[in-house]
């Protein structure tokens, strides 16, 4: 059996792989985004668009990446505020994050896209949050080949408010992630690549190596700006964006 197989019946079943045998572990980035193409490719689940990961130099020293990651993300795309069975879900992990919609495709071209030409092909721009998922035990994780292989651990997605004056900025827009009530995580725009803008950009020149490109309509997480939470079974779990109404997830 290959690592697609294993992954593909992982998805369809809701589970998650306890041990990986050594040989299936990808030899390198592109191997393993190769599989993850295959895989989601054989679901045949409606794509929601794209998630970017490892956006900041402390989260790549930790995991020793090069640069950031990316993975197909699926719908549907959950409105806030929503009602999660935590139980259901693979080792969750609540990022908040800003999500970008795409109102044209940026096609593979010979010069990069440039920061003005992303922001011009951005239809709108929401607070939200990555609730993310692995189908590998976080307790006993395989080679970070293997995450890339899953998608980079992508998750379901919550929509939040729109932020209607995105194109003054992104880097000073404050972040909190509270547990019933608590704050427990803060961040910035600025903890994504110094601007969330940034990481769309990235995603948008990195695609085409991996044979395929953004497209309008698709959506775009951009990594996190308050760092990983594992939201605790029963608890209110909320991602406030500045003075936006805040985004509120429940983890019955």
């Amino acid at each position: 059996m290959m690592l697609a197989d294993l992954l593909l019946a992982a998805r369809r079943d809701g589970r998650q792989v306890a041990a990986l045998p050594p040989h299936l572990v990808p030899t390198d980035a592109d191997a393993a985004y190769a599989v993850a193409a295959e895989v989601a490719a054989r679901l045949g689940w409606a794509p929601l668009g794209w998630k970017v990961a490892g956006t900041n130099d402390v989260m790549r020293a930790r995991l020793r990446m090069p640069e950031p990651i990316f993975g197909r993300s699926f719908g549907p795309l959950l409105a806030s505020p929503v009602r999660l069975d935590h139980a259901a879900l693979l080792d969750p992990i609540v990022e908040a994050e800003f999500f970008f919609r795409l109102a044209r495709d940026l096609p593979p071209r010979a010069t990069p896209w440039t920061e003005a030409e992303v922001a011009a092909a951005v239809d709108a721009v929401h607070a939200g949050v990555e609730v993310a998922e692995c189908r590998f035990p976080t307790a006993a994780l395989p080679p970070f080949t293997a995450i890339l292989a899953d998608g980079s651990g992508n998750g379901r997605y919550v929509l939040g408010p729109a932020i209607p004056d995105w194109r003054d900025g992104l880097a000073a827009m404050p972040v909190v992630v509270a547990v019933d009530g608590t704050p427990r995580r803060h961040g910035s725009g600025a903890e994504v690549m110094g601007d969330p803008l940034r990481s769309l950009v990235w995603l948008a020149n990195r695609l085409p190596r991996a044979g395929t490109h953004l497209r309008a309509g698709e959506w775009v997480s951009t990594g996190t700006a308050t760092g990983m939470l594992a939201p605790p079974r029963g608890a209110r779990v909320t991602a406030c964006f500045g003075s936006l109404p805040e985004i509120i997830m429940d983890f019955d």
